[in-house]
């Protein structure tokens, strides 16, 4: 008698953190943390350009992005990092307007080194100011067209693991490389991935909540097909954009049976979202879950001043109140009147302040997050066939 079945067994949360860690032999972004950054240290020293263009999309650019965005309004840096990324002429233009070309050093970073966008916008800056080595900087895979040309012209050059996706790619040289230059300590943020990569696998603090978030998200992905992250801070907007790219086109795919698996990610920003899209959470369909996040100390003491306008009394009762109390209890009424209504799913993430360190570790739980859930969906979390269809059909419609 034989017996044969395709029958995929609940896997038990040690087994789960087992097949992480068998897949690290072939995923490099778990071991990001842990690589030497001395070189990248010491090139950002040499650099004395103002600006840094970042020239890439989607992973090439948004977790850099997040990042900087989150950081650089707390914190005075001599550089500013500038991000061309659309080949929408308006944008392009519209930021080269805004730096000095002459004190510019130009960051060209492609995985493939064949990116449509990156290629072509670089190739128009090359047009409104001399590109030389002197002025630029390659990031790309060891054997990719764009290191051939790097090569060729004696341009400096940083390696992409082939073993790191785009999308998980902002704590290997395409983030820190940039990061570092403008002055951001990439020490504290492989400190703050170090942290949070040893006391999961640790199975401390941080395994069982994210190891139970990823089951009822992949458990229950055809109710709840839509994972909300609803962050209480502009600084966030950034790691909103970052947020929706690593999860859209990691989670998004048919899985061995042929089946269509994904689950739509939305970045929302609280309170202005409060006043449009919470109404759709609210009392539209049950069909979405809702992390909030916020930040517990701002460092700003600004507050309501003590004052009172003739007929807007009734909001004197604020006065005296900071804003990152005010902001903090709009997050917790929001959390509550979600939670009050006890059939939407929903967690808060609190960052303890604003830093690097509490932002990579914030990063890295999120990749993390997404690497369970693929695995427990029975997908490919780390490729991307569907975009690569379209670039397919671009470059055919191009050389027609």
């Amino acid at each position: 008698m034989s017996y044969s079945n395709n029958y995929t067994p609940r896997q038990s949360d040690v087994e789960l953190l087992e097949s992480l860690k068998q897949e690290q032999e072939q995923i490099g972004y778990y071991r990001l943390p842990f690589a030497d950054v001395s070189q990248i240290k010491k090139y950002a020293k040499q650099v004395t350009q103002k600006y840094i263009a970042v020239i890439g999309i989607g992973g090439s650019n948004l977790g850099t992005l997040a990042i900087y965005d989150f950081l650089r309004k707390t914190n005075h840096f001599e550089k500013e990092l500038i991000f061309f990324e659309s080949t929408d002429p308006i944008d392009i233009n519209g930021r080269i307007a805004s730096i000095d070309l002459a004190d510019t050093l130009f960051i060209v970073i492609s995985k493939s080194g064949t990116t449509t966008e990156t290629v072509t916008i670089f190739k128009y800056l090359s047009t409104k100011v001399h590109i030389d080595n002197k002025n630029s900087l390659v990031i790309t895979e060891s054997d990719s067209k764009l290191q051939i040309f790097a090569t060729k012209n004696g341009i400096n050059s940083f390696e992409i693991p082939k073993s790191v996706g785009g999308r998980f790619s902002v704590f290997s040289t395409v983030g820190l490389v940039p990061l570092a230059i403008v002055g951001i300590d990439i020490d504290d943020l492989l400190a703050g991935c170090k942290d949070f990569y040893n006391t999961f696998f640790t199975q401390g603090e941080t395994f069982t909540p994210l190891v139970n978030k990823a089951r009822f998200i992949a458990e229950n992905s055809h109710e709840y097909s839509i994972n909300v992250i609803f962050s209480y801070s502009i600084l966030f907007d950034g790691f909103n954009k970052w947020f929706v790219q690593l999860w859209g086109e990691s989670l998004g795919k048919i899985d061995s049976a042929k089946k269509h698996k994904g689950l739509t990610p939305i970045g929302i920003q609280g309170p202005v979202d409060q006043h449009s899209f919470l109404q759709l959470i609210m009392e539209g369909k049950r069909d979405k879950t809702v992390t909030f996040i916020k930040i517990k100390d701002f460092g700003d003491k600004s507050a309501i001043p003590h004052t009172s306008l003739e007929g807007l009394e009734e909001l004197d009762m604020l006065n005296g109140l900071a804003f990152s109390e005010l902001i903090n209890h709009q997050a917790d009424a929001t959390m509550q009147a979600i939670t009050d209504l006890k059939d939407i799913p929903c967690d808060m993430i609190v960052i303890e302040k604003i830093d690097a360190y509490n932002l990579a570790k914030l990063m890295f739980s999120f990749e993390i997050l997404t690497s369970l859930v693929g695995k427990l969906l029975g997908i490919n979390t780390y490729n991307q066939p569907g975009v690569e269809a379209g670039k397919i059909i671009l470059k055919q419609k191009l050389m027609r």
